[in-house]
């Protein structure tokens, strides 16, 4: 019966005026299933599928996995992100800082009584800044008589001193600060040598 299906499958097309004709030529059939009775032929088919699952398994496991890691990446950036985000502004905000501390630490013995009110207001006004930048995780390096650290350390100069030990800070000129653990500004120190 397959004989007969071929033989209408392969047609002849031709030009019946001129007498040409043409063959087109038969579809071809799918290969057909190894035969059941064939074991070694169905342990090679198996082999090869079981083979098939295992790549693809692995690969949807690397998918997977490089799914899973581009996640916690961006997740770890749009953190870091969050966390840092007031950088520019709390580096903005410090100098203003500053110049309230520096009022404060005009005489007061020389001052007037109109000076002294003026005083008490600067020291509420840094209370309250000093509040604001706590909030929001950015702390003070105050290093008076420690070791310099030239990661939160920034030499303005050297003195010889007989008070503090060499390498040691003995005046802050203005302090540093950081924010959440990171370094927004350095201390600008004055530090100790050792006397020549």
């Amino acid at each position: 019966m397959t004989e007969q299906v071929m033989a209408d499958n392969d047609t002849m097309t031709g030009d019946k005026e001129s007498g040409t004709e043409t063959k087109t030529p038969a579809r071809e059939e799918p290969q057909a299933a190894p035969a059941a009775d064939d074991p070694a032929a169905l342990a090679a088919e198996l082999e090869k599928a079981r083979a098939e699952l295992a790549e693809n398994r692995e690969r949807l496991l690397r998918v997977a996995a490089e799914a899973e890691n581009t996640r916690r990446r961006a997740e770890q950036d749009a953190a870091t992100a969050r966390k840092f985000a007031l950088e520019r502004f709390a580096t903005e905000l410090l100098p203003v800082r500053d110049s309230l501390e520096r009022a404060r630490a005009v005489d007061r013995d020389t001052a007037g009584q109109a000076l002294e009110a003026l005083f008490a207001g600067v020291d509420l006004t840094l209370q309250l800044m000093d509040s604001v930048l706590e909030k929001f995780a950015i702390t003070a390096i105050d290093p008076a008589g420690a070791r310099f650290n030239p990661d939160q350390h920034q030499a303005m100069s050297m003195v010889e001193s007989e008070d503090v030990p060499a390498n040691h800070v003995v005046e802050v000129v203005q302090k540093g600060f950081l924010l959440n653990d990171r370094l927004l500004r350095p201390a600008l120190v004055v530090v100790a040598k050792s006397k020549s």
